[in-house]
């Protein structure tokens, strides 16, 4: 008995059309929501508490920059702290998984 011959070839051309205008939308909507990301400020004054030391803010604010691969040195420098401290930072933001870790709120 002889095979079947489909007489409907798939067309795939409008299930890829589908998929990147499904694409296209999700790439737009990405873009609105990383707009409503807050940004950070190193100079932001809630970065540092009266004694000089850093708030719960300061320390994600450190932890971002390592985060977008700032080195120790330019942390320091931005934030307004030793080196050591930067350092200090860096260390303890490696330990909690580096980028990957779970960022904390800011404000």
């Amino acid at each position: 008995m002889p095979a079947k011959q489909s007489t409907h070839a798939f067309d795939p051309k409008p299930v890829l059309d589908l998929i990147a205008g499904i694409e296209a939308d999700l790439q737009r909507l990405k873009g609105l929501v990383e707009q409503q990301v807050e940004k950070f400020d190193p100079a932001n004054p809630h970065n540092k508490a009266p004694d000089g030391k850093l708030t719960e803010e300061g320390v994600e604010c450190c932890y971002r920059m390592f985060d977008e691969g700032k080195s120790r040195y330019s942390v320091a420098q931005q934030m307004k702290i030793s080196f050591a401290a930067a350092t200090h930072r860096f260390n303890t933001w490696r330990k909690m998984g580096g980028a990957k870790r779970k960022r904390t709120l800011l404000g």
